[in-house]
């Protein structure tokens, strides 16, 4: 399958050398190459559909997040750098042939695969005599108390609609209790019931039969209006703009402000409506009204108003079969249980690989600090940590145990921002020192500082990442941990931490590189020296894997040092607007991209001149927002046989990929390596994954 990126020069004062591809629409891509998973036949039943929903919530987040300004360009038919009414109806196209794909995909393929194993999700008209009868008696006892269907007139004006809420519309006939032909009515649907709900044995006829929530309203519609006829009706959800703008230099109190911005997130700018297939024109166009939409931002489908609900599904079926096999991951290979990290790390720095190798042992880590008498503080960044938190219950008890503790708590990462004030709330209520950052900065750097007591010295352990604290996204997340005692590295690591706190000026740091401060140009210094390099005939090479890779400066930076004979090679996962291979401009750059089993995330960047080689990891994907508006950091791996296994594991293997990874053209279409060999090359992760499989293991297809 091949997807089709749209080119367009960027708002810039001087036009690069190279025509960027579009950020938007290569995310988008992104999606098309996750979308491919479900359309395997190699991929069990149940892992397909989650690819499929995964889709589904990715471009709820998209709409939430990226809409708006297509949208307000359309509104006002006026130009906003990049945005226009152009860009708006190219993206409306996209969007919609991906939308169309995916419930084609849901129709044709999965819920006929469905039934070959007799599951099913059971329309109304498929119901027999006693299904029927079991469904109303549901719908009384479960669903009907809870529903106050809204007759439209001057007193009951149309209801707010949240984000993401289902919703149906029904069109009346006849008169209302008091005479009067209001003839539109809104339903909402409760999000406290499940949308799928599983027919008991006794009246499925030995089948795995499924009931929608949307189906059980619908087929008793008319029982909710007596007297009235019901005629017209359609589902609907509407996304709305969801990023939270918060005007950091004018709130007192940030927790504050930002848990107030969350009441309102709901019912934000409108961006998408969704309606069934069969919705009616006249009630397609009473919502375009009332959500101020235009007829491109309108979205017929034909199945599920929301597939990424269908999630549930995957739960509710007990077929291990239809899943793929269980993986166990290792202990860390540099690690042995039992064993103190204190002392381990005298010996030398440590990596562990996630998922392949536990997330457990940072929790053991954490957890020796904490019971550890002689370990006095404790300093830690929190992004995404997630409702629960084996971390958050350790730092607790770290404060019951007198111990200092500061969390440097991000408040403002995207649809996490309530359970991080919550946690940021427990942490205070019990005496830890909790910080918010740097004003107008996300903190998106990763790291865990332990300070001790060793004798009459202080001594530093830290613990960097290229991913989040969050012990059930490590699970399903590659990414690397660095363990180190290193004095220079962790007397860094102190001295941002002291900087996220105070706000004072930052040292001059001896390992790390940090954005928003010097991130950026170091990372373009590092390339325009290999640059140099390369024109006087020196082999030079730069690989680099990252999630996204959207910084125009890196972009032409990397374009530029390709010109002067730097091989480039990049593994970017998601948008990427660097067009490779783009004749006599970019024919020394490959891009691909890998989409496997597990979300690559790890951030991984390789430097070499002849012999001379620097490896770097980091929290920091190559976007504008990573390098000037957060705080990020970026670390060398020094052990050259830890650089050597990161360069294995997390370069070299997906370079060599020949069953997960797509290459990426100059017209920015991505294809799909080996796809005329019938996808049985070399899979990385599933070659990690049978190195580092704690048991059996699975190989992911």
């Amino acid at each position: 399958m091949n997807s089709k990126v749209v080119a367009r020069q960027p708002a810039a004062a001087e036009p690069p050398a190279v025509p960027l591809l579009d950020r938007d629409h290569s995310i988008l891509a992104f999606n098309e190459r996750v979308l491919d998973w479900a359309r395997r036949p190699q991929v069990p039943l149940l892992e397909r559909l989650r690819y499929l929903c995964i889709v589904s919530s990715n471009l709820d987040e998209f709409f939430e997040i990226r809409a708006a300004p297509h949208l307000a360009a359309l509104q006002s038919a006026e130009h906003n750098g990049p945005y226009t009414v152009a860009s708006f109806e190219a993206l409306a196209a996209a969007a919609h042939d991906l939308v169309a794909r995916q419930y084609a995909l849901y129709n044709d393929d999965l819920t006929p695969a469905f039934e070959k194993h007799a599951i099913k999700i059971i329309a109304h008209g498929d119901r027999n005599v006693v299904q029927r009868q079991w469904v109303k008696q549901y719908f009384e006892r479960q669903v009907r108390p809870l529903l106050i269907p809204v007759a439209l007139d001057p007193a009951h004006p149309f209801p707010q609609v949240a984000n993401k809420s289902l919703n149906f519309i029904v069109r009346l006939g006849g008169r209302d209790a008091f005479g009067r032909e209001n003839d539109i009515a809104i339903v909402k649907v409760p999000r406290v019931l499940p949308r799928l709900i599983r027919m008991p044995g006794k009246v499925s006829g030995g089948r795995v039969l499924f009931l929608s929530l949307s189906s059980v309203i619908r087929a008793n519609l008319g029982t909710l209006f007596p007297g009235r006829d019901v005629g017209q009706f359609s589902q609907f959800r509407v996304t709305r703009h969801s990023d939270l703008a918060v005007d950091e230099d004018d709130v007192q109190n940030l927790r504050t402000a930002l848990r107030l911005g969350l009441e309102h997130r709901h019912y934000g700018q409108a961006v998408r409506l969704e309606v069934s297939t069969g919705c009616s024109e006249y009630l397609a166009s009473f919502l375009l009204k009332q959500f101020n939409l235009p007829a491109l931002a309108l979205y017929r489908v034909h199945g599920p108003v929301n597939l990424a609900r269908l999630a549930q599904l995957i739960d509710l079926v007990d077929e291990p079969e239809l899943l793929f096999p269980p993986f166990k991951p290792s202990y860390p290979a540099q690690l042995v249980p039992g064993q103190s990290f204190f002392e381990r790390l005298k010996q030398g720095d440590v990596s562990i690989h996630h998922p392949f190798e536990s997330f457990d042992a940072v929790l053991a880590f954490l957890r020796e600090a904490v019971h550890d008498p002689q370990v006095l503080a404790i300093k830690q960044t929190f992004y995404r940590t997630g409702v629960e938190s084996e971390l958050m219950d350790l730092l607790r008890e770290a404060v019951r145990r007198g111990k200092e503790v500061t969390a440097v708590v991000e408040l403002k990462a995207r649809f996490d921002e309530e359970a991080n004030i919550n946690w940021a709330e427990m942490l205070e209520s019990i005496g830890a020192q909790v910080v918010y950052g740097v004003v107008g900065l996300k903190t998106h750097a990763k790291m865990l500082l332990i300070t001790r007591r060793e004798g009459k010295n202080f001594k530093r352990y830290a613990h960097l990442s290229t991913g989040n604290y969050n012990s059930r996204t490590a699970k399903l997340y590659t990414d690397v941990s660095y363990l180190s005692a290193d004095p220079l590295l962790t007397a860094d690591v102190d001295s941002v931490f002291v900087h996220l706190a105070s706000q004072s000026k930052l040292p001059k740091l001896n390992r790390l590189w940090l954005a928003p401060f010097q991130l950026q140009r170091k990372l373009i210094e590092k390339i325009d020296s290999l640059g140099e390099g390369a024109a006087q005939g020196k082999a030079s090479r730069i690989v680099a894997k990252m999630n996204a890779l959207t910084d125009e400066a890196l972009v032409l930076s990397l374009v530029k040092a390709s010109q002067r004979g730097v091989k480039i090679d990049l593994i970017v996962r998601g948008a990427c607007t660097l067009p490779a291979q783009l004749p006599g401009v970019t024919e020394n750059i490959r891009v691909r991209s890998v989409i496997g089993r597990f979300l690559e995330h790890s951030r991984v960047f390789y430097f070499r001149c002849v012999e001379e080689e620097e490896l770097y990891l980091s929290s920091a994907d190559w976007m504008n927002r990573n390098m000037l508006r957060r705080v990020e950091l970026a670390w060398p791996v020094s052990d050259p046989v830890i650089r050597q296994r990161i360069i294995d594991e997390c370069l070299v293997a997906y370079l060599h990929d020949g069953r997960d990874a797509w290459d990426l053209g100059p017209d920015g279409t991505y294809t799909r390596v080996g796809a005329a060999g019938g996808h049985t090359g070399h899979s990385a992760q599933a070659a990690l994954m049978a190195r580092y499989a704690d048991g059996d293991a699975a190989s992911g297809e």
